[in-house]
């Protein structure tokens, strides 16, 4: 088969079309044929060098494809009853810019009626991580809040802030965000948010105050940490949840431990690759349960920056660090 690998660590040059030996699915496995993949953050940074794949995982690049089964222990557990032939989509540890990609089965889902693979493969990286850190982690909707709990966003325009914006305010929740530009700011706004700021120009402590009336928000899904958490804090409501899930501004942060005793805040985070297949399944059926219905009802809808061909997998990545895209980035073969 053909596959993208990284021949070394740097920069997207280094992503090379190869030839590879086809893998075989081992128990509780099942082997896809790859029609597209999602480029994410992460997959920058294993090709730069600082993000090594678990124990046992694939060495290529690609956390999410969607195609058609092949292969595989279909008796293993099984609570979509796929089988051989049936389109999916599936979360992967590593592997997925190949031509063929090995799966747990219960990381699989049906691919949604009405979407491409294409679009399907844009889905799994980023709604699996918005279900477990807004909805799980960060329990929007079930605290002090109640059910009408408000969420911001930072990093709005990215793949997981539109997932995160598109899901929440779907599920009838307030949804602020940042993002870099006023076209970024439009966009999120499309995509479902109240209200949309650009961080380049405006604080958004001091907006986010003024459009909640002092009260602040429930819960903030953060891809900068640094020193964002400081200021984060600031604008959490009464027994509000602050979520973590890149540092992309930098690893150390600042707290103030009275603030959150007063408040009665938390401040968590998480990583969803090294987590094991049951986790993984659990957040599946969660999200064939409450978030695939909206995909078939036309609620939500993917957002697709830019397709390209895998041979062109550089070219994907630096597009994704050059920060210009709103929504994902896909590959096809």
């Amino acid at each position: 088969m053909q596959a993208i690998e990284i021949t070394r660590p740097g920069a997207p040059e280094v992503l090379k079309l190869s030839q590879r030996e086809m893998p075989k699915p081992g128990p509780g496995e099942v082997l896809i044929e790859v029609a597209a993949a999602g480029v994410n953050r992460p997959d920058v940074f294993q090709r730069q060098g600082n993000y090594a794949p678990p124990a046992g995982a694939s060495d290529l690049p690609g956390l999410e494809v969607a195609g058609t089964l092949v292969d595989g222990d279909f008796a293993a557990e099984n609570p979509f009853g796929l089988k051989r032939g049936d389109q999916v989509c599936a979360l992967l540890a590593g592997g997925g810019y190949a031509q063929y990609a090995i799966a747990p089965l219960a990381q699989c889902l049906p691919a949604p009626a009405g979407l491409s693979l294409v679009e399907a493969a844009s889905l799994p990286e980023t709604y699996f991580t918005v279900w477990s850190n807004v909805f799980d982690r960060g329990r929007l909707g079930q605290g002090e809040g109640g059910a009408h709990e408000s969420l911001l966003v930072q990093g709005g325009s990215s793949g997981i802030g539109v997932a995160a914006i598109q899901l929440a305010a779907a599920l009838g929740h307030p949804v602020y965000a940042t993002a870099g530009s006023p076209d970024k700011c439009a966009a999120c706004e499309r995509f479902g948010a109240t209200a949309a700021i650009n961080y380049k120009t405006e604080d958004f402590v001091a907006r986010i105050q003024q459009l909640t009336q002092q009260r602040g928000v429930d819960v903030i899904l953060d891809m900068v940490a640094g020193d964002y958490v400081a200021r984060e804090v600031k604008v959490l409501a009464e027994g509000g949840r602050l979520v973590i899930i890149a540092t992309l501004g930098g690893s150390a942060i600042a707290l103030d431990a009275g603030e959150l005793m007063r408040r009665r805040l938390t401040v968590t985070g998480s990583t969803l690759r090294m987590r094991p297949v049951a986790f993984k399944a659990a957040i599946a059926r969660r999200l064939h349960e409450v978030v695939w219905p909206l995909f078939e009802a036309g609620k939500l809808r993917p957002v697709i920056h830019q397709v390209f061909p895998a041979a062109e997998a550089a070219q994907a990545h630096a597009l994704m660090e050059s920060s210009a895209h709103i929504g994902k980035i896909m590959l096809h073969w």
